[in-house]
């Protein structure tokens, strides 16, 4: 199922990037024809999970990949939705910490064994979710900065003062997911 879940989440979404890609292109539109472009690959990315035997996250987390980047390349580039709704960037910073915490756990469950992990402790895990999340934030700031130094000047409006707050704000999602991973560790 979740095969499937890829398969059609992943051509749906490279096909209305690639006519997005098409229509900007054609309309002269080159920093909207870039995001659609970038969206080609990034919605292509997943298509690499079919050749692993067993797909390690579960559907959900498949499906806010593609929602993570509707509302961020679409909604928030195309439509400009950062520069319309300033709480925008945050709101997406925020789910960005809460969606890798969640990526960690699906880890966490992959690489420790079911029946080792109530010896593994809770702040182990607390810090490996928190990690993963914190460095996610850090990874995508950097992509920001080098976005703007070789494409556009957008994504970094704000400069030194929103890098901050995205981090914040990403750190704080990935927080409340590390802490919900050692309350409910004995389920995970």
């Amino acid at each position: 199922m979740k095969k499937k879940l890829i398969l059609i989440l992943s051509i749906a979404f490279i096909i209305f990037m690639t006519a997005l890609f098409i229509f900007y292109l054609i309309k002269g539109d080159s920093s909207r024809w870039e995001v659609s472009l970038g969206g080609i690959f990034a919605s292509a990315l997943p298509l690499l999970l079919l050749f692993s035997k067993n797909i390690p996250f579960p559907a959900l987390i498949i499906i806010g990949y593609y929602l993570f980047l509707f509302c961020t390349l679409f909604l928030g580039s195309i439509e400009e939705f950062y520069g319309r709704f300033k709480w925008w960037d945050a709101t997406l910073h925020f789910y960005k910490g809460i969606y890798m915490g969640a990526i960690a756990i699906s880890l966490y469950k992959l690489c420790v064994p079911k029946q080792t992990r109530d010896y593994v402790s809770k702040w182990i895990l607390f810090l490996f979710v928190l990690s993963v999340s914190v460095n996610a934030t850090a990874v995508w700031e950097i992509y920001e900065f080098v976005g703007d130094l070789t494409f556009t000047r957008t994504m970094q409006s704000g400069g030194n003062t929103d890098t901050m707050y995205d981090m914040i704000i990403g750190i704080v999602g990935g927080l409340l997911v590390a802490i919900y991973s050692i309350v409910r560790r004995k389920t995970l």
